[in-house]
């Protein structure tokens, strides 16, 4: 290996949510694809637009040695539904071109990281995130090492773990160290590239398709595993490169859904087939907790109206952008409104003909909020009222706590409308409500709300704690794109028998255990 290793980087980021409008190259340029040194440049920026993973390995690169960095091409959407399979397969063909023109001029390369999210799925492939590993290995050779980088909701297939040499995952939701997990990567490849590790994998799948919001890392049952897998791994002591659990995303609906066990071994593959087999029968043995009751909306609204209680945050967990919901369902928002709710905020809701309707208004003009004027999805109800405008904003903000700390936002034409004792968050770029500056940029008190809406299902709640504990925080059962309760949508994909729509799925170990 020469001493200025030259590493490529690339990377096609989407959460697909099958029964989401399909992705195209809009929903990818709304949030971004970056070329060449644009990518690099993008990364040293105080505030980058890139994954922070993504950024994170190229700062730790640059940070540990001499390298020499081939930036292909990172895209990136805010979930959606499947990724169009034309769009897929070009955005394939530029990383293959890319590498080929690299290796013809300047010989093979020493490695290549892929940062994806892992729950992709295309119009035709059920498993592009796992087709772009492969297709990407086929042009590199077995030389080459592969380094992928994925969040904790990804989906994993076999092509993925046959053709990558390490596989490093999210181990938080909400997710808070995406930037601690592109070093890891970075380091390990440091220590790969040395010699000081020739990578062995294990995997697992079960048939096991959690909702999200048994997912959280700081609640059982999955926090239990999470911290059971880096117990192990610092007991198994340098013999254990990383362990990585991927609660997967089940809206994805795909036949490489399903809880995985990733363990990636220094050298010794039996030591990565041991511990992920034990990892894997704990997690089965404990499945039955992977069920969460829900708040339904007229408890909700009671909630809202009760003057006797401490402030509380209410998720729209039937309608979560970041999970490829519209962010645009009104069911909520009619019943507080309906009530007569006071001092609560809500947000966000992406409707850009609203937002140019409460610019034109100018703040402190009163108007008729008619939200979903434009066709959307079956959920997507009408819903209007008498409003006034609090607050515009141009939405170029920064995020300031959890998943969107640090990270530049463009939420287009913004404004903050208030109808009675509902104030309302419009917004033009379909983006989750994970983070305070949603509110704060039109100068909205959180600390100073009886009840503050989200649509959101997880993230918020990294983003809000410094107002609300868990016990303050209430997951409502709304209609949308997003429902937790699995039996309202129509699966077709997934690998059926499987818990918990199939209260009797079953599972037996590899042949290899």
């Amino acid at each position: 290996m020469s001493k200025s290793p030259r590493v490529a980087i690339a990377g096609i980021i989407l959460e697909s949510n099958r029964f989401a409008p399909v992705a195209d190259q809009d929903e990818f340029e709304a949030l971004y694809i970056l070329r060449g040194q644009a990518i690099l440049t993008d990364a040293a920026c105080p505030a980058p637009r890139m994954a922070q993973e993504a950024a994170a390995f190229i700062q730790a690169m640059d940070a540990t040695g001499p390298w020499t960095p081939i930036p292909l091409l990172l895209a990136a959407s805010h979930p959606a539904g499947l990724i169009d399979q034309e769009l897929f397969d070009r955005f394939c063909k530029e990383i293959e071109a890319g590498l080929k023109a690299e290796i013809q001029a300047n010989g093979p390369l020493d490695a290549v990281c892929v940062a994806n999210h892992g729950a992709m799925a295309a119009t035709v492939d059920p498993d592009p995130d796992g087709t772009l590993v492969r297709r990407v290995r086929a042009i590199v050779g077995q030389a080459c090492r592969i380094v992928v980088t994925l969040d904790l909701h990804a989906n994993i297939g076999d092509d993925l773990v046959d053709n990558a040499d390490l596989v490093v995952g999210y181990q938080t939701n909400p997710h808070v160290d995406m930037r601690e997990r592109g070093e890891e990567a970075a380091l390990a490849l440091r220590l790969i590239l040395a010699g000081r590790a020739d990578p062995k994998i294990a995997f697992i799948r079960l048939p096991l398709t959690p909702p999200s919001v048994t997912l959280l890392t700081a609640e059982e049952p999955y926090s239990d595993i999470i911290a059971t897998g880096q117990r192990r791994k610092a007991e198994y002591g340098s013999a254990i490169l990383n362990v990585s659990i991927f609660g997967g995303f089940v809206f994805a609906d795909t036949p490489v859904n399903g809880l995985a066990i990733v363990v990636t071994a220094r050298d010794d593959a039996s030591a990565a087939q041991a511990l992920c087999l034990e990892l894997a029968e704990a997690v089965w043995a404990d499945r039955h907790r992977f069920q969460r009751a829900l708040t339904s909306v007229f408890d909700a609204v009671a909630l809202a109206k009760d003057e006797n209680r401490s402030p509380i945050i209410l998720s729209d967990a039937g309608d979560n952008p970041g999970g490829g919901g519209s962010g645009r369902t009104t069911e909520l928002l009619a019943a507080l409104h309906e009530s007569n709710a006071s001092n609560t905020y809500i947000g966000s809701f992406f409707d850009s003909p609203l937002a140019e309707e409460a610019w034109a208004a100018g703040v402190g003009g009163r108007f008729r909020a008619r939200f979903n004027r434009h066709d959307g999805t079956v959920y997507d109800q009408h819903f209007e009222a008498d409003a006034e405008l609090v607050a515009l904003h141009d939405g170029d903000v920064t995020g300031r706590l959890g998943l969107f700390a640090g990270r530049a936002l463009r939420l287009g034409k913004s404004a903050a409308i208030r109808m009675n004792g509902v104030t309302a968050v419009i917004i033009s770029d379909r983006c989750q409500t994970a983070d305070p500056v949603f509110f704060e940029m039109f100068g909205l008190d959180i600390g100073a709300a009886s009840t503050v809406v989200v649509k959101s299902r997880g993230h918020f709640r990294a983003g809000f704690a410094p107002w609300f504990g868990p016990d303050q925080v209430h997951e409502v059962d709304t209609m949308g794109l997003t429902t937790p309760v699995l039996s309202r949508l129509a699966f077709k994909g997934l690998p059926r028998p499987v818990f918990p729509l199939d209260q009797d799925a079953s599972w037996a170990p590899p042949d290899w255990a």
